[in-house]
Formats: C-alpha cells, sequence, structure tokens
C-alpha cells in the first residue's frame, strides 16, 4: 500500500528546514528536546507554513497528545513511546469508516483514511497495514501499537477475516482489502505488532475521541 510524497517542516530541530523524507526529518528532531515539526501533503504548503509558526499549524490531531496525559506513572514505563499507534472508528458497524496512524509520543498524525461504508475491524486491519507499509518506505523499524486483537490476527495470517457485503459503496474498500493481503503476502517486516492496554493505559493514542 504506497503512501503519497509529504514534505516535512521542521521549525525547532538540530537543523530546523524543510525535508521531503521523514528519514531525514528524524535526524532532525531525534534527541532534541521538544521538536516543533508537521508533515504537508505538497512543497509549496511546507514552504508556506515555514514562513509561519509552528503554533499556527496545530490542529486536533497534533496537540499534546490526550492520552499520553491520562496514562500513569507506572504504565507510563510499559509503554514503547517511540513507536506509531493506529485506530479506527466507525459510525455503526457497518458505517462510515475511517482510519490513523499517529506518532505515539507526540500525537502527529501519519495518514489517514476515509470510506463510506466499512467495519471497524477492517479499518484496525487496514490502518495496521498502512502503518507497515509507511514504516517499511521510511525503512524504519519502529513497532507499531493497535488496540484490536481481530486486526492483529488478521495481519499475521495475512487475511481480512470479514463477511461485509460487496457492493458499489464497499468496492473501493474490497480493493484496498485485498491489496493489502497481497502486501502482506509478498512483503516482510521487522516492525513489532504490539497490544495496546486500554484498561490500563487508557485509549490509544490514535483514537478518534468520539467513546
Amino acid at each position: 500500500m504506497a503512501t503519497k510524497k509529504k514534505y516535512y517542516v521542521v521549525w525547532e530541530g538540530n537543523r530546523p528546514g524543510i525535508y521531503d523524507s521523514w528519514a531525514n526529518c528524524q535526524v532532525q528532531i531525534k534527541g532534541y528536546p521538544n521538536a516543533r515539526y508537521k508533515s504537508f501533503k505538497t512543497k509549496e504548503e511546507a514552504q508556506e507554513a515555514y514562513q509561519s509558526s509552528f503554533a499556527d499549524h496545530i490542529n486536533t490531531s497534533t496537540k499534546a497528545n490526550p492520552a499520553k496525559k491520562r496514562v500513569s506513572e507506572e504504565a507510563r514505563k510499559e509503554i514503547n513511546w517511540d513507536s506509531i499507534a493506529v485506530d479506527a472508528a466507525c459510525s455503526g458497524n457497518p458505517g462510515p469508516l475511517e482510519y490513523q496512524g499517529v506518532e505515539t509520543e507526540s500525537g502527529l498524525q501519519l495518514f489517514h483514511q476515509k470510506f463510506p461504508l466499512g467495519t471497524n475491524n477492517i479499518g484496525e486491519f487496514l490502518a495496521l497495514v498502512h502503518g507497515l507499509a509507511h514504516l517499511q518506505k521510511e525503512n524504519n523499524t519502529l513497532p507499531i501499537y493497535s488496540d484490536s486483537k481481530h486486526a492483529i490476527s488478521w495481519v499475521k495470517k495475512a487475511r481480512c477475516n470479514t463477511t461485509l457485503v460487496k457492493n458499489s459503496k464497499t468496492k473501493q474498500l474490497y480493493v484496498l482489502i485485498a491489496r493489502a493481503e497481497k502486501w502482506l503476502k509478498e512483503n516482510e517486516y521487522k516492525n513489532p505488532i504490539l497490544k495496546w492496554k486500554t484498561k490500563e493505559w487508557g485509549e490509544i493514542p490514535a483514537d478518534f475521541g468520539r467513546k
């Protein structure tokens, strides 16, 4: 599952500027306390953003992670914050579906997809595969957190075990499911897939906050 090219603005880091890959951006923020950075879809958007301040571009996905604030000190030690987290949200089941992936530490959104009809388990599955493909493209072996045992199982088996009806509203979703299954069968990955312990840690950082 290929991801579109992004540009990364680093306002505060080892060397502020605009970078054309996540790997190059990471070099500038790694080890830098309270680094300020964000991704943009086009070079033009990144250039415009770089001329303004980081505060002008904070949204609900890049503000201080509320999930992190709710985690107890004891639980905080268990979590690998140097990771990404994925989650899905479905209005009804089935219903309008979306999923996203974020940096576990900062809550920075890395990818986001929407579909007119789907199920939560499908969204969780696609989010995990999208996350694996995203990290592979960046040659990154960070772990991925998911709060869905079903999705984790489906990914390990390389099969989305869904009975969702096939119709015009789900046609594109099924295309992506087939693509995801194919990717899992043809690619190896070293990223650990970790189960987010919701009862102990609170909602996963990628949660859409609609509960």
